[in-house]
């Protein structure tokens, strides 16, 4: 599965800002069909995200585009547009039920003409939030959990702060679940996108909580996002240290051992191979 470090949105109304994210280099790009773009320019979102798909050159990035919430009733028109001109995935909002990926995928199934286009999905619901375990376990083709602060907060009627603990409870069972299925998992995005403090602190409780990947709104936010979920070199030099050692120490059948003055035991191996995980995915190894 490929990296999602930082996941950059434009609306699809915009060719301009569609050319330019495709030259930035940034992990993903997905062109919105939904809160971007207005009710009367929707087909006009549809047409210029199957011209973009059809003739830029995204480079290495991946190229997602994300359709209004199944029953707004724009969620059709936007797939049958979309598919056959293949995006890697779709980006499905507000999902409340694992009733609404199967429907997708019947629908990505009938129109795909190429790969296999696969699904991410956005919970920012209170009923996507007590349905995660549902919503999870749907479809193989769901690749990763994104979680939906802004919308979530209006939901449940919490006001939005910068310490973000009014959503903290649905933020963490938003990683736990993906974890738990082997999914992705991709953090809330900065709206104050030139308060660059604010990015950094909410990058840092993110991969705290464990979250593999953020959103973004702004070119400007793509380095320090991409640099966050990256691991250091001595993050990956201690990592390996740790999982040679236990290697050895397995060979000679001693479970846990010391190392530099610590106790290394299952938990903290199976931290370091993540970090080492994390660090392939993003070319480092």
């Amino acid at each position: 599965m490929r990296p999602r470090r930082a996941l950059l949105y434009m609306p699809a109304t915009d060719r301009r800002k569609i050319e330019k994210a495709a030259g930035l280099a940034v992990d993903t790009v997905c062109m919105d069909l939904e809160d971007g773009v207005a009710l009367n320019r929707k087909e006009e979102a549809r047409a210029t995200a199957v011209q973009a798909l059809a003739e830029l050159d995204f480079g290495g990035s991946e190229r997602l585009v994300r359709i209004n919430r199944i029953g707004s009733g724009f969620e059709a028109a936007d797939l049958e547009a979309v598919i056959p001109a293949g995006p890697d995935g779709i980006v499905i909002p507000k999902v409340e039920s694992g009733g609404q990926i199967l429907w997708a995928v019947e629908q990505i199934e009938r129109l795909e003409q190429g790969a296999p286009v696969y699904i991410l999905a956005i919970v920012e619901t209170a009923r996507g939030i007590v349905n995660l375990k549902e919503i999870a376990g749907a479809h193989e083709r769901l690749q990763a959990l994104i979680f939906g602060a802004e919308d979530l907060a209006g939901d449940i009627g919490a006001v939005r702060t910068p310490e973000a603990w009014e959503v903290f409870y649905a933020r963490s069972a938003v990683v736990t679940h993906a974890a738990a299925y082997n999914l992705q998992a991709v953090d809330l995005l900065s709206t104050d996108f030139r308060n660059h403090d604010l990015l950094k602190a909410n990058l840092k409780r993110g991969i705290e909580l464990g979250f593999s990947g953020v959103q973004i709104i702004h070119p400007d936010q793509i380095e320090p996002s991409q640099e966050a979920f990256t691991p250091t070199e001595d993050e990956i030099a201690a990592a390996r240290r740790i999982t040679a050692a236990h290697d050895e120490h397995q060979r000679g059948g001693v479970g846990a051992f010391a190392l530099d003055g610590k106790m290394v035991d299952m938990p903290v191996v199976k931290a370091a191979e993540r970090i080492l995980a994390r660090a392939k995915a993003a070319g480092k190894q």
